[in-house]
């Protein structure tokens, strides 16, 4: 039986009743906090470093396959049962009666969608009209069957702040997978690497929490007094419905007009553009959201709180895009070999969507924790609309029409959701455009200066792989000086402030001037 299992009555969370309690709380948390983050990017650096191997080994079309498989997947996983399992940690005590509903439901939803995967892929593989799509998806339906043993585990644990052993199950899981990937890629099997890689790393993770957590339950399907743990899960399965829509369009769009090859430098495009906002800011949107929370009734402190958020991720995320952007052609051309060469122009187009993109994303935190998860949703609503709609007339211009379709639709969502979301969290477009405006124009700058550099000062970009790295890392190092010294000369106070935040690890206190804020 679970070690979670504190008693007769079921789960219990950290105690927090005493101030010593409240101590060891905290001291609990920071190991959390430690263990998760920590993990999490020991995790990504395998994964890229695997991506990046993978890529170099496969060809285009074996991702522009691999991304059509996805859309499914993806539409699908969202019915996966998480959004239920989440009520186990949000529930004070957890019965073993629960906990085994729980699992039994989730064993049933993914026992669906795996049939459901099944009998779909005929359709989606006649839909892109690449037969061995098919096959990928019915694979592919084994990740649903490990679901089960992944989160249940997750969920408990996580009740209990226990992220250690999650990190180390999580790190292993990453290894196997990579290793998986780079074995298969170099053994010739093409696509079905980046098949089974993902099938390894599920099952690991199932297999290794299963143990690590000591999850030895039998599920129940007796559903009975199941009620508030369905109605909290369904209430999650709306928006996140319509985020798949938005997130998969493009791909679903494209992979149906767009050739394989093309349509897997676009994904790998994609993928690269949004490593930051899809990877990095979820996690600061989970510390974001119970920090929101406790401000709920102090608007203006919430409000500056909010506005302080986007002001210095901006400071860090817009030049990375910005400088993603114009050295997109001289990253590629070092990282990748000549048949990746054509996903330069695309990486460049879409980077100055993304800074838009995590922009809109900062606004989640902030209205579930105003109790505004009605908001979110319709932001989720319109994006896919608009998103699918751009998409759909993007597609004849072929991948850079695409490219394109982020770059027009990302600024309208963003719009779009601050004019649902400023009167709740109590901003005005003024106060947002301060808040933008140091990251936005230093981060302009720098562009401009570091494309001046490379198309006038530096030798231009050719097959010697040594020049193109002191290219690229000319462009890097004065990028990085113009940014420092426009902040340094415009706008004093945000450096010392991001230096204060990024270096000596000191969040702005609500006394500082706020000044752009």
């Amino acid at each position: 039986m679970s070690d979670h299992v504190t008693d007769d009555m079921g789960v219990k969370p950290a105690n927090t009743s005493t101030s010593a309690g409240k101590s060891g709380f905290g001291d609990t948390v920071k190991t959390a906090l430690f263990w998760r983050s920590g993990s999490q990017i020991l995790a990504q650096i395998l994964t890229w470093g695997s991506t990046l191997a993978v890529i170099r080994i496969l060809d285009p079309s074996d991702y522009g396959l691999f991304a059509m498989s996805q859309t499914l997947l993806a539409f699908l996983a969202f019915l996966n049962g998480y959004g239920f399992a989440s009520s186990l940690i949000q529930s004070e005590n957890v019965s073993r009666k629960q906990i085994r509903q729980a699992f039994g439901l989730l064993i049933l939803l993914n026992m669906i969608l795996a049939i459901a995967q099944i009998a779909l892929a005929p359709i989606v593989a006649a839909y892109y009209q690449e037969p061995i799509v098919a096959n990928m998806l019915w694979v592919q339906a084994l990740i649903y069957l490990a679901t089960p043993f992944i989160v249940i585990p997750e969920v408990l644990m996580s009740r209990q702040l226990d992220f250690k052993r999650q990190a180390i199950v999580n790190l292993i899981a990453a290894i196997i997978g990579a290793v998986v990937a780079f074995v298969l890629a170099l053994s010739d099997w093409g696509v079905w690497a980046l098949v089974f890689a993902p099938i390894s790393l599920f099952w690991t993770r199932a297999i290794g929490l299963t143990l690590a957590g000591r999850f030895f339950y039998m599920p129940s399907f007796d559903f009975r007094g199941t009620g508030a743990m369905i109605s909290f899960g369904s209430a999650m399965l709306i928006g996140h419905l319509f985020w798949v829509i938005q997130s998969q369009s493009s791909i679903f769009i494209a992979g149906r007009f767009i050739a394989t090859d093309a349509l897997g430098i676009y994904a790998t495009a994609l993928f690269l553009a949004q490593i930051f906002a899809t990877k990095f800011i979820p996690p600061l949107n989970a510390v974001a959201f119970p920090a929101y929370a406790q401000l709920q009734n102090d608007p203006s402190r919430l409000s500056w709180s909010f506005l302080k958020a986007v002001r210095l991720i901006l400071l860090v995320s817009c030049p990375l895009y910005i400088g993603l952007s114009v050295t997109a052609n001289e990253l590629v051309h070092i990282v990748f070999v000549e048949k990746w060469f054509s996903l330069g122009p695309l990486l460049q187009i879409i980077s100055l969507a993304m800074p838009f993109m995590t922009l809109q994303i900062l606004f989640g935190p902030a209205l579930n924790a105003l109790g505004k998860p009605q908001i979110t949703m319709r932001n989720a609503m319109f994006g896919a609309i608009i998103m699918s709609a751009t998409f759909a007339l993007a597609v004849q211009f072929g991948t850079i029409g695409m490219a394109y379709g982020w770059l027009i639709a990302f600024p309208l969502l963003t719009a779009f959701t601050f004019w649902q979301a400023h009167r709740w969290i109590n901003i005005s477009a003024l106060q947002l455009l301060k808040a933008m405006w140091p990251a936005a124009s230093a981060s302009a700058i720098m562009g401009v200066v570091v494309y001046l550099v490379g198309a006038f000062l530096l030798p231009g970009l050719s097959l010697d792989l040594l020049q193109n790295i002191f290219r690229f890392g000319v462009m890097v190092a004065i990028g990085g000086l113009v940014y420092v010294l426009t902040l340094r000369l415009l706008l004093p106070e945000t450096l010392s402030e991001l230096i204060r935040l990024i270096i000596k690890r000191k969040p702005p206190q609500s006394g500082d001037s706020a000044a752009g804020a």
